[in-house]
């Protein structure tokens, strides 16, 4: 009898290694997962060496609703999936939240966000190995992964309710993605002559007609400002973070991630004293693993892109000014320890990474151990070419750079009766900057 249970069991767990927690999820009534936006109800557990990471059992498991996630991934044979648990748990040591994503297991999404942490972005998802088991079928190795998403324990911030009308709080409290595909979800702002910007809001996430029409006229003004010609009196500063901003772009230009600036790029807004736009959290880490020639946003790629307001913002020297500083801040750190955190959490996935190739008829693809030197190899290259091509650089190392602190950390106009405002007047005003080394810098700046 006991040799019938083992197989039985050997069987629904099909063919996963062993060696890392195995998600297990059965559908109700088996049924399977076809759709990005209807939930299927399911019920899972987790099983682990590590007793404190098992969640519920199988004879005793717990709630949740299971559907599609993803837009190009969706198409694959091995499907993403988001998750929602019918109570807040928290998986696999993580923070207890309701809302997960079951992820393609891929060793830049795990650089990448790490790389946002050290940069010390407001928050960044952290994801967990896991090998998933659904309706019986060993589905392979994925990457259990905490969502972008307003709450305590994810991206802390003031979050405003959905159809809201008050004209005084409509401006905090957002969380809107630029965003490559269609969605209903979305405003679309015209960038110029050639093409538009798609912004997705995901927060709040059905919206009153005065929320749909600020937010439309808020991008339409962040937008004219980033292109204005005149670049050292342009007023986007008064909109966007300028440091965060920075930073968002030293992590595309390291990990050479061509979806930078145009999908998965996130931007969210508190609701705080001289609130602005802040570059974030990260989401869908890739690494082209190239030869960097140039920028990333403007080298070439398989597929056609538009890569937004970046191109515009390389010519200002407030936001160059801030890159160089997080940068300094950054190739001063011990890059090692972030090529360790890149094998501490990717090593314990050698076999499971296997059983993964067999599952999905990867044959042909290395081993774990080559893509992860191949990865790490890849990223110390970019580092060395972004340190010798800093933009507005006249030197070629961090070295030669004068590191005072030329964070940008306010930008206040002054209008003729000597009036302050976090935004410009009617009129001329002198745009006064203060960074945070304490100097400032002032510029006329008019309105027309």
């Amino acid at each position: 009898m006991l040799t019938v249970v083992l197989l039985l069991l050997a069987s629904k767990a099909n063919s996963q290694s062993g060696t890392l927690p195995v998600f297990y999820i059965n559908t109700e009534n088996a049924q399977a997962i076809k759709s990005k936006t209807e939930y299927v109800p399911a019920t899972y557990y987790i099983v682990s060496d590590d007793s404190s990471l098992v969640v519920g059992s199988e004879a005793s498991p717990l709630n949740l609703e299971i559907r599609g996630r993803g837009h190009s991934s969706w198409r694959g044979n091995k499907k993403p999936y988001k998750i929602k648990l019918a109570e807040k748990h928290p998986l696999l040591g993580m923070k207890s939240q309701k809302h997960w994503a079951l992820l393609k297991f891929y060793e830049p999404t795990v650089a990448g966000l790490e790389l946002g942490n050290i940069l010390g972005m407001d928050w960044t998802a952290t994801t967990k190995p896991v090998e998933v088991v659904l309706n019986g079928d060993y589905i392979g190795l994925y990457l259990l992964t905490e969502t972008n998403r307003i709450s305590n324990n994810r991206l802390n911030i003031y979050e405003q309710a959905n159809g809201n009308e008050d004209e005084e709080t409509i401006p905090y409290g957002w969380l809107v993605e630029v965003d490559n595909y269609k969605e209903s979800n979305q405003i679309t702002v015209k960038e110029n002559s050639t093409w538009n910007i798609r912004i997705t809001y995901h927060s709040p996430d059905s919206l009153s007609s005065a929320q749909k029409e600020w937010l439309t006229n808020e991008f339409q003004d962040i937008n004219a400002a980033i292109y204005d010609v005149d670049k050292e009196h342009s007023t986007w500063e008064q909109y966007i973070d300028v440091e965060s901003m920075a930073r968002y772009f030293i992590v595309q230009e390291v990990m050479d991630n061509t979806d930078g600036f145009h999908g998965s790029f996130y931007l969210h807004k508190d609701s705080t004293e001289d609130a602005r736009w802040v570059a974030g959290p990260l989401w869908d880490m890739s690494c082209s693993q190239r030869a960097k020639t140039d920028y990333t946003f403007r080298m070439k790629t398989s597929y056609v892109f538009t890569p937004h307001w970046i191109g515009e913002l390389i010519q200002d020297e407030d936001f160059c000014n801030a890159v160089r500083q997080a940068w300094a801040d950054f190739y001063s750190y011990d890059v090692d320890a972030w090529m360790d955190y890149i094998d501490e959490h990717l090593y314990p996935c050698f076999d499971a990474y296997e059983h993964e190739k067999k599952r999905w008829g990867y044959d042909n693809q290395s081993d774990l151990k080559s893509r992860i030197s191949n990865l790490k190899n890849a990223l110390l290259a970019n580092i060395e070419w972004f340190n010798d091509h800093l933009p507005y650089g006249t030197t070629t190392s961090v070295s030669d750079l004068e590191l005072a602190d030329s964070r940008v950390v306010k930008v206040e106009y002054i209008n003729m009766a000597g009036l302050r405002n976090s935004k410009p007047w009617s009129g001329m005003n002198i745009k006064e900057t203060t960074f945070a080394d304490g100097t400032t810098k002032t510029t006329k700046v008019i309105i027309k």
